[in-house]
């Protein structure tokens, strides 16, 4: 476990909590998100909170997290969070896995940024429609990044990310959780989001 490594935020003045601690809230505001997009126009945002550790690319064996909120519009969302701030062509990479909210439900999304993002949705895992429970893992044989929905006692993979661990064994990475609102609230309902973090884990080596 990773316990002794300190939190940090991005995109937030808020104060970490304690290196120890395991549940957590994040509290963004609308038009926050992690995402890019090639134009025109060109889209490139990186603006959303972020709570992460940071530590060595070669060090990092699995984090899992479950993550819940009111969810109500267009494209709220929060979960785990895997960047590289900066990778060996001096960009920012990264991988955001959690729930979001699209077209009046919940799905697990995931997206994953090398030069421009991509998108998947799967409604998998989902308790009530607002609680999920994700895992990012390495895979040893493969070195590759795995990302599972854990339902009870069972992993369920969603995706394989092949390039996001073969940057370099001492480049640095940001392992954590964020909560992104691209959205502006309707008419009545609240104008930021409140995004609930228990179970965090963090296993290095």
């Amino acid at each position: 476990m990773a316990s002794h490594l300190a939190f940090k935020f991005a995109n937030s003045k808020e104060t970490p909590p304690s290196p120890s601690s395991t549940t957590f809230q994040l509290t963004t505001q609308a038009s926050t998100d992690i995402w890019r997009k090639p134009g025109p126009p060109e889209i490139q945002t990186f603006n959303a909170p972020i709570l992460y550790k940071s530590l060595p690319l070669s060090v990092f064996q699995r984090a899992r997290v479950t993550v819940s909120a009111p969810w109500s519009t267009l494209y709220d969302q929060g979960g785990l969070v895997f960047i590289l701030p900066e990778s060996s062509d001096g960009s920012r990479k990264w991988i955001k896995s959690g729930i979001e909210f699209y077209q009046g439900e919940a799905y697990v999304s995931t997206v994953a940024a090398d030069r421009w993002a991509d998108w998947s949705l799967v409604q998998t895992g989902l308790r009530g429609g607002r609680e999920v429970t994700l895992e990012f893992e390495r895979s040893p044989e493969e070195g590759t990044l795995w990302i599972y929905v854990v339902d009870g006692e069972k992993k369920i993979p969603v995706r394989e990310v092949t390039w996001i661990l073969s940057e370099g064994d001492e480049k640095e990475c940001w392992v954590g959780v964020y909560a992104a609102k691209p959205t502006e609230s309707s008419k009545g309902t609240e104008p930021e989001l409140v995004v609930d973090f228990k179970g965090w884990e963090l296993d290095v080596v």
